[in-house]
């Protein structure tokens, strides 16, 4: 499974998330008009450079190969989670499933606009690994819980004897 981190994974996005919560507004004909509502839409130019900043894995460097460093992705395989350059960039970090037990979802100030939240994964009380602005993050959450049952399941059966 792979995830591409949302806006709110970078602190400009943060910032225009808690702007774009804001509630105070009117209600004209049931439709509301509020503050929020408004600066999204002004933002827009703004906001689809940062997307596209973050999407594109060469861009501004195109022509010389330079490599975008806020360009990554997330990668559940079947042994470990990776932050990785998307098209042959490269690993960043990683953490193997056999290396947490836990898997916190904590939303920062900005991120519950756009959905999203920081997986926070821990062994025991320690902090082993974290991925920020995941969107939608309790789906990936309960993707890497069972990629680890069966992950560590399989090394259980494997130490006991009973799989090749």
């Amino acid at each position: 499974m792979t995830v591409w981190p949302s806006l709110s994974a970078t602190a400009f996005g943060r910032f225009w998330g808690r702007l774009f919560a804001i509630e105070f507004g009117i209600r004209p004909f049931g439709m509301p008009i509020t503050v929020g509502r408004l600066l999204a839409l002004a933002s827009i130019p703004f906001m689809a450079s940062l997307y596209f900043l973050m999407r594109l894995p060469r861009f501004p460097g195109v022509i010389l190969g330079i490599k975008n460093p806020f360009c990554w992705q997330y990668r559940l395989t079947n042994r470990r989670v990776i932050v990785e350059n998307p098209f042959g960039g490269g690993e960043l970090k990683s953490v193997a499933l056999d290396r947490f037990d836990a898997i916190e979802v904590v939303v920062e100030p900005g991120q519950a606009w756009y959905k999203a939240g920081d997986l926070v994964f821990q062994h025991g009380q320690t902090e082993t690994f974290r991925i920020w602005g995941v969107p939608r993050p309790e789906t990936f959450r309960q993707t890497c819980l069972k990629a680890r049952q069966s992950f560590v399941g399989v090394q259980h059966a494997r130490a006991s004897g009973l799989a090749v």
